[in-house]
């Protein structure tokens, strides 16, 4: 039996229309009303043949998709808002609970998991527990850490290796994303074993952006001002769709991330690696002494945490501007004597 919850709040205009495109679709499925509501969203709904389930004084949006779930006849438990903002059949959980039309299974991939919220992830949960027979849910995540841990405990997990840089190089000419050969061994050699992250640093504005980076982190004086205007400026170049210019801000911070690592190898009496400019740089930074062993390992650990809050979807003008002042202030506190 499919049970499709619908929690609402003052619906009566989109009420109808939802629960009739709810019966267009699974007619035999109960449809369970979970109401906040003061006008006659329940009346409606109770006229339409729902079970409805009143919570008064509204209890906030959490509560009610608890009690959708917990309270729900059917083996199947699909969850909809009533504001009509996204057709019932354009729903991946419900479709995920009707019968495939051809082959065996149904088979969703949803991309990006690291980015759902708690409430997008507790939604997610009851088709996980008791998934329907004919229906497979692909998770895509860069780490299960990132995931809630009911969700993992729901989900087998499938670890995937990172390339070998020789693969993702034979791959890059082979699906001609590069022509040259020795670009394709550069690439790689940043992309940490990710086909995609190489993919990403074929745009030569990166590399534009990644020099010009590099030849401010490597100054006496590191203006934090400056180099956020030139990061914000590589990062809203990306357009206005969140992945691509998370994907940007991702690459920025790994040069910064990439530069104070090699400035740490170099104070603590190590040889510098990577490519010319990167090394350029290094010695650069070393050479005037603005920074100590102490301060650049901080820069780095800022860098990665940096990282990971593009992750938690932080606004990024403001992460960029937090981020490069705190980096810079580590120098200002040398040079300060601090």
């Amino acid at each position: 039996m499919l049970t499709v919850s619908v929690i609402t709040m003052n619906e009566e205009g989109a009420i109808a229309k939802v629960v009739g495109d709810i019966r267009g679709v699974a007619p035999d499925a109960e449809i369970l009303v979970v109401d906040s509501s003061k006008d006659r969203t329940p009346e409606i709904a109770a006229s339409l043949g729902c079970r409805v389930l009143r919570q008064f004084p509204p209890q906030g949006y959490g509560p009610a998709m608890d009690r959708a779930v917990r309270e729900a006849a059917g083996e199947i438990v699909i969850t909809l808002d009533c504001d009509d903002t996204y057709p019932v059949e354009q729903s991946l959980l419900f479709n995920l609970g009707l019968r495939p039309f051809y082959g065996g299974r149904k088979v969703a991939i949803l991309d990006d998991a690291d980015f759902l919220n708690v409430t997008g992830a507790n939604c997610l949960l009851k088709t996980l527990e008791e998934p329907p027979t004919t229906s497979v849910l692909i998770l895509i995540s860069s780490s299960a850490d990132k995931q809630l841990p009911t969700i993992r405990s729901r989900a087998q997990i499938i670890r995937f290796r990172p390339l070998a840089s020789d693969v993702v190089a034979r791959l890059l000419v082979e699906r001609q994303i590069v022509s040259d050969a020795s670009e394709a061994k550069k690439l790689a050699a940043y992309s940490g074993g990710s086909l995609t992250r190489a993919s990403e640093l074929a745009d030569p504005a990166l590399w534009e952006f990644r020099r010009e980076i590099l030849k401010q982190l490597g100054q006496l004086a590191l203006s934090s001002v400056a180099l956020a205007q030139s990061t914000i400026k590589f990062v809203d170049e990306a357009g206005k769709d969140a992945p691509p210019r998370r994907a940007r801000l991702r690459l920025a911070i790994g040069f910064s991330t990439g530069f104070f690592r090699q400035l740490v190898r170099r104070l603590s009496g190590l040889q510098s690696e990577g490519d010319a400019e990167l090394i350029a740089a290094v010695e650069s930074a070393a050479g005037h002494g603005a920074w100590h062993l102490e301060s650049a390992t901080d820069a780095v650990e800022r860098c990665l945490q940096a990282a990971a809050e593009v992750d938690r979807n932080a606004n990024q003008h403001t992460l960029i501007e937090a981020w490069l002042d705190e980096v810079a202030s580590g120098q200002s506190a040398v040079g300060s004597g601090q």
